[in-house]
C-alpha cells in the first residue's frame, strides 16, 4: 500500500521506535518486577505491584550497537502466527471479492435503501459497522464510495454524507469491534483475557455510538437538502466520475457464497467460546470459506491460486508491520527496560483513581494511532505496555483492550497518515478540511462517550461474557 508523500510511513516509523527501544537501553535504569499466576486465571503471568527493583550491574545486559537489527527477525517469528493470519485471510477476502459476491451484496443492500435518506443512512450505518466489527472490513469499503456518492447525489445530498456513511460506521466497527481478527483478537491474545469475550457489551456500545452518528449525518443531510449552499464541498464539481460500476447483480451463487461465509464466521466464533479456538482454526476456516466459494462460482484453480496470491501480497504491507512491531518489544525486553517503562508511567498514574488511569490509556492509544494507523501494528507496540500498566492501576485487562480499540478505531476516520482515509476522501472528491470539518464535532462526542464506557467497563464484571 502506497503512502502519499505528505504522509508517515508507517514502516520507517516502527524502525525509528525499533532503534530509539535501542538508545534507551543505554539511557534509563534495567530492572524488572516479579510475576506471578492471576487470581482469576492460573494460566496467565501478571505483575506483582510494589515488586519493582532495579538490576544490579552484574545482573544487567549490555545490547550490542546491532542487536536490533537481530530482534526483527525475532519479532517477526514472534509474531508469525498474525502474520500467517493476515496472508491467509487477505488471500481468501479477495477470492471472496473475485466472485462478486460481497461487492454484490453490497451494493444491493445499499441500493435497497436507497429510497429514503433516512433508511440510506442508517441501512448503512448498520451494514459497514458490522462489516467492521466482525471481520475488521475497510479496504473493501473504499470501491464503493463513489457508488454511494452517485446515490446521495441523487436524493440532493453531498459527498460528506456519502463519506459520513461509509467511513464513519468503518470506525465505529473497530472501535466496537467483538471478533475482528485484526484487532480486537490481537489486542485481547496480548492481554490474555478470553477471545471475542465482551463481545455482546461492544455490541451494545456499537448501537450507542451508531446513533450518535446517525443524528448527525442526518441532520446534516437534511440541512443540505434543504440548502445546497450549505454543504461543505458546494464549490466541488461532482458532474463526472460517479457512474456505477457493473456486473453488480445479486445471484443464487452469490447468495450461496455469502451464506458459507457467514456459516463460517458462526462456527469460529462458537469454537473460540466453546472449544478456545484461534489463529490455526481461523486459517482452517477462511481457507475452507475460499475453496468452497470458489467452487460455488466455477472460479477456475489456476484463477483462484493468481486471485488468492494477489490477495496475499496486497497485505504484505500490513504483515511486515505487525513483525517490525512485536520487534519493539523484543528490544525492550532484551534490553530489561520494559518493566522500567511501565514502573514509570504507572508512577505518572499514581494517586490517579483507576477510572482516570483508564481514560489516560485511551488518550495514549489516540496519539498512537496517528503514528501507527495499522490497528493490528499498534496493538503489538501499546499492548505489551498497556497490559501490565493495567495491571498495577488496578484497571481491567478487557477496559485496557477497549481503551486500545477506541483509540484505534475512532480515529481511524480522519487519521491523515491511513492510506485508507485519503483514498476513500479522493474517490468521493471530499477535501479533508472538509471532512475534518464535519467528523470533528461527532469524534468529540464520541470520546466523551467512549470514557463513560471505560469507566463502566471497569464495573460490570462478567456481565455480557465481560471477562476481565
Amino acid at each position: 500500500m502506497t503512502k502519499r508523500n505528505w504522509s508517515i510511513d508507517s514502516l520507517v516509523l516502527i524502525f525509528s521506535f525499533i532503534v530509539f527501544a535501542q538508545l534507551l537501553s543505554y539511557a534509563i535504569p534495567h530492572g524488572e518486577f516479579e510475576r506471578a499466576p492471576s487470581p482469576d486465571d492460573p494460566g496467565r503471568m501478571v505483575v506483582v505491584d510494589g515488586t519493582y527493583t532495579q538490576m544490579a550491574a552484574d545482573e544487567s545486559v549490555t545490547l550490542a550497537p546491532w542487536h536490533f537489527l537481530m530482534a526483527i527477525t525475532k519479532g517477526l517469528e514472534s509474531a508469525q502466527g498474525i502474520i500467517f493470519l493476515i496472508f491467509l485471510v487477505g488471500g481468501v477476502i479477495e477470492v471472496l471479492r473475485k466472485t462478486g459476491a460481497i461487492d454484490a451484496a453490497l451494493h444491493g443492500a445499499v441500493d435497497r435503501l436507497g429510497k429514503s435518506p433516512w433508511l440510506l443512512i442508517g441501512g448503512c450505518l448498520l451494514l459497514f459497522s458490522i462489516g467492521s466489527f466482525t471481520i475488521g472490513m475497510g479496504e473493501e469499503y473504499v470501491p464503493l464510495v463513489p457508488i454511494i456518492v452517485t446515490m446521495c447525489l441523487a436524493m440532493r445530498m453531498d459527498a460528506i454524507v456519502a463519506m459520513g456513511m461509509v467511513w464513519i460506521p468503518y470506525g465505529i466497527g473497530w472501535a466496537c469491534a467483538g471478533i475482528n481478527p485484526f484487532g480486537v483478537l490481537i489486542a485481547q491474545n496480548i492481554a490474555n483475557v478470553p477471545l471475542t469475550s465482551g463481545w455482546g457489551f461492544r455490541l451494545i456500545m456499537m448501537f450507542a455510538f451508531l446513533a450518535l452518528a446517525f443524528h448527525h449525518i442526518y441532520r446534516y443531510a437534511r440541512r443540505v437538502q434543504a440548502d445546497p449552499s450549505y454543504s461543505f464541498v458546494a464549490d466541488v464539481d461532482y458532474s463526472s466520475g460517479f457512474e456505477p460500476p457493473g456486473d453488480l447483480h445479486f445471484n443464487g451463487r452469490r447468495v450461496a457464497i455469502l451464506a458459507v461465509f457467514v456459516i463460517g464466521l458462526v462456527v469460529f466464533v462458537y469454537g473460540v467460546s466453546e472449544h478456545h479456538w484461534y489463529i490455526t482454526e481461523l486459517n482452517s476456516i477462511f481457507l475452507a470459506i475460499g475453496l468452497i466459494a470458489a467452487a460455488i462460482a466455477r472460479l477456475p484453480a489456476g484463477e483462484t491460486s493468481r486471485t488468492f496470491l494477489e490477495g496475499a501480497a496486497a497485505m504484505t504491507p500490513a504483515a511486515l508491520l505487525v513483525g517490525f512491531a512485536r520487534t519493539i518489544e523484543v528490544v525492550m525486553t532484551d534490553g530489561q527496560i520494559i518493566d522500567t517503562v511501565v514502573y514509570s508511567i504507572a508512577g505518572l498514574l499514581e494517586g490517579l483513581p483507576s477510572e482516570a488511569s483508564a481514560i489516560g490509556m485511551l488518550a495514549v492509544q489516540t496519539v498512537c494511532n496517528f503514528f501507527i494507523p495499522s490497528g493490528s501494528g499498534q496493538a503489538f507496540v501499546t499492548m505489551p505496555i498497556m497490559s501490565p500498566l493495567a495491571t498495577l492501576t488496578d484497571v481491567p485487562q478487557q477496559t485496557a483492550v477497549l481503551a486500545y480499540q477506541f483509540g484505534d478505531g475512532f480515529t481511524n476516520m480522519i487519521v491523515p497518515t491511513s492510506a485508507l482515509v485519503m483514498g476513500a476522501l479522493a474517490l468521493g472528491k471530499v477535501p479533508y478540511a472538509a471532512w475534518f470539518k464535519f467528523v470533528g464535532p461527532l469524534l468529540l462526542k464520541m470520546f466523551a462517550l467512549a470514557a463513560v464506557f471505560l469507566v463502566v467497563s471497569m464495573h460490570i464484571g462478567s456481565a455480557f461474557g465481560f471477562h476481565s
